[in-house]
C-alpha cells in the first residue's frame, strides 16, 4: 500500500466513525425529544389537575360562604350581596376589554 491508499483508507475509516457517530447522536436527540413531549404531557395535566383542584376549592369556600347556621339569615344575606357585587364587578371589567 502506498500513502495514497493509505490516507483514503483512513478517510474512510474517519467517515464510519463520524456516520456511526451521528446515529448514536440522532438516536440520543430523539429519545430526549421523546422526554421532552412526555413531560409536557405530564405538565399539561397537572396544569388542568391544578386548574380542577382551585375551581373545587373555591366552590368549597363559596358554600362555606353561604352555609346559614343558627338562623344568621341577615349575615347570609349580606355575604351573598356582597358577592354578587364582586360578580358584579368582574363582569365590568371584563366588558371592559
Amino acid at each position: 500500500m502506498d500513502n495514497t491508499e493509505k490516507t483514503i483508507t483512513l478517510f474512510t475509516t474517519r467517515v464510519r466513525q463520524l456516520i456511526l457517530q451521528f446515529n448514536e447522536v440522532k438516536k440520543e436527540n430523539q429519545e430526549l425529544y421523546d422526554m421532552v413531549g412526555q413531560r409536557d404531557e405530564e405538565i399539561k395535566q397537572l396544569k388542568a389537575q391544578l386548574t380542577q383542584t382551585q375551581n373545587d376549592y373555591n366552590s368549597l369556600k363559596m358554600a362555606k360562604m353561604l352555609e346559614i347556621t343558627d338562623g344568621d339569615l341577615e349575615t347570609a344575606q349580606k355575604r351573598v350581596a356582597k358577592l354578587i357585587r364582586e360578580v358584579n364587578k368582574c363582569i365590568t371589567l371584563l366588558s371592559e376589554k
